[in-house]
C-alpha cells in the first residue's frame, strides 16, 4: 500500500486522515474525495471546500488547477449540504 505522502499531503493532512480511519493512498481512492471529507468535516468543524478539491485531485493524480470548472462545482455542491 503506498502512504499518503505519495500523493504530495503534507504531515498534518496526513495525521488528520489517520485520525478518520484512512490510512493508504489506495484507501482514500477506495473512499473517494466526498466520504473522505465527510469524515474529516465531522471530526474537524473548519475543514473547507479547498481540502475537498485537493483530496479529489489526489485521487485524480492531478493537480487541482485541472479540475475542471464543472468538477468544482459538483465538489462544491456536496460540500456545501454537508
Amino acid at each position: 500500500m503506498a502512504s499518503l505522502s505519495t500523493l504530495g499531503f503534507g504531515k498534518t493532512m496526513e495525521k488528520k486522515l489517520h485520525s478518520v480511519g484512512i490510512h493508504s493512498a489506495e484507501e482514500l481512492t477506495d473512499l473517494g474525495s466526498k466520504q473522505a471529507v465527510f469524515r474529516l468535516k465531522t471530526q474537524y468543524p473548519n475543514t473547507c471546500v479547498v481540502i475537498l478539491y485537493y483530496l479529489e485531485a489526489a485521487i485524480r493524480g492531478v493537480d487541482i488547477k485541472q479540475l475542471d470548472n464543472t468538477c468544482k462545482s459538483e465538489l462544491k455542491a456536496y460540500f456545501k449540504q454537508l
